[in-house]
């Protein structure tokens, strides 16, 4: 429907602008430094950011009303990344794990890398090869930056694959090594677990699984002695991820609230990064309709952004779930880290003229369940037979 994209298109513009007109002017390291110490702030905005609005970036043919704004951005980036990856430029984003630094630099320079797969035909080809080769030089210095053994190890391997589509030599064991350690932590039910344990929290939809589908789209098979599994596992990726945006469906309350439990709530709508990322790349399960989706996280985006206090007197996000909650967020957590929830933003890369966005609205499953309306059970995915 034109007045949602409508709708979207301006919280888009209303939570990103800040940091891409900091980040384009070469100004956000020292608006981050108003925030917080940490030095990888600067990038942790800008690379979630990035990754979140890339597909709209990437989209060819947007509505008119749209256009000069895409526009604007796709310059923005290009300007921004530009400036973040010139080693000479004075105010320095950090990328490795230098004294002063954090290991939090791999986190962004995956969403980094991320950004630069989303919108790979917009913005990474058509950026000039001394910034490409900036990027790549970026890139490399954060494999001095051990992964912990959870989560991390994909961001290991999205650097790998950040390199790739800039067009450098890249290590594709260490993307290999990413994927098949993920599916070893595999626990079922289209649920991987975030390391050995299974953790509760939303970290399957903020990096695991929009990591890996991407990941294993781009690189179905990278062993050369692959085997019959090896062969078999972009399948299964794919029908756990389709089981995991259902289940992802299902949390969407009524009145457009969502459990928060877990850590790392203050990313806000970004937890729902994988059901938007099912949307834009197609991998719904049958039950559930793009329609009844869009309004699911129509009513979210509505709901978080209701509250009073979501950004400061300068446009910034504020750390919180619904307005400014600083307890809530985690001693790793600052204003940058909270702009991942742009990942929500995913679909905004769907022409509008698909059914995501023309189809009438639809009731998601919550509405339907507690209005009586006749729906399907809820049921959970096996991978072998007879269960």
């Amino acid at each position: 429907m034109t007045d949602t994209r409508t709708y979207w298109v301006q919280t888009l513009d209303q939570i990103a602008r800040p940091v891409l007109e900091a980040a384009a002017s070469n100004q956000l390291p020292q608006v981050m430094k108003r925030y917080t110490d940490s030095l990888v702030s600067p990038l942790e905005a800008f690379a979630r950011s990035f990754a979140g609005i890339a597909p709209w970036l990437e989209l060819e043919e947007v509505p008119a009303a749209e256009a000069a704004l895409q526009a604007e951005y796709r310059e923005m980036a290009q300007q921004a990344l530009a400036y973040l990856s010139d080693p000479a430029n004075d105010q320095r984003y950090f990328f490795t794990n230098e004294p002063g630094v954090s290991d939090q630099a791999l986190v962004d320079a995956a969403f980094l890398a991320h950004g630069l797969l989303r919108a790979k035909t917009q913005i990474t080809e058509k950026l000039p090869q001394i910034v490409k080769d900036q990027l790549i030089q970026a890139l490399k210095s954060s494999r001095n930056i051990v992964h912990h053994n959870n989560n991390w190890i994909l961001f290991s391997a999205m650097v790998e694959a950040g390199l790739d589509v800039l067009g450098s030599d890249f290590d594709p064991m260490r993307i290999d090594y990413g994927i098949q350690l993920i599916n070893r932590w595999y626990k079922g039910d289209g649920i991987y677990g975030d390391g050995e344990e299974f953790a509760n929290d939303y970290y399957n939809s903020f990096v695991i699984q929009p990591f890996l589908v991407d990941l294993i789209k781009r690189y179905p098979i990278i062993v050369t002695n692959a085997k019959i599994y090896d062969k078999e596992l972009p399948e299964l990726v794919m029908k756990r991820a389709t089981r995991f945006a259902q289940y992802q469906e299902l949390l969407i309350n009524c009145d457009g609230t969502y459990p928060v439990y877990g850590r790392s709530m203050c990313y806000r709508f970004g937890c729902f990064q994988h059901l938007a990322q099912a949307c834009l790349e197609d991998f719904l399960p049958a039950e559930v309709t793009p329609a009844q989706v869009r309004s699911g996280l129509t009513a979210v985006i509505r709901k978080v952004m209701s509250a009073k206090s979501n950004f400061d007197d300068r446009g910034f996000l504020t750390v919180g779930v619904f307005g400014a909650q600083p307890d809530m967020g985690e001693p790793y957590i600052n204003v940058g880290s909270c702009y991942l929830a742009l990942q929500v933003m995913l679909p905004l890369g769907i022409p509008a003229d698909q059914a995501f966005w023309q189809a009438p609205e639809e009731d998601w499953s919550a509405k339907k369940i507690w209005s009586g309306q006749l729906t399907h059970r809820d049921h959970a995915y096996h991978e072998f037979p007879g269960l």
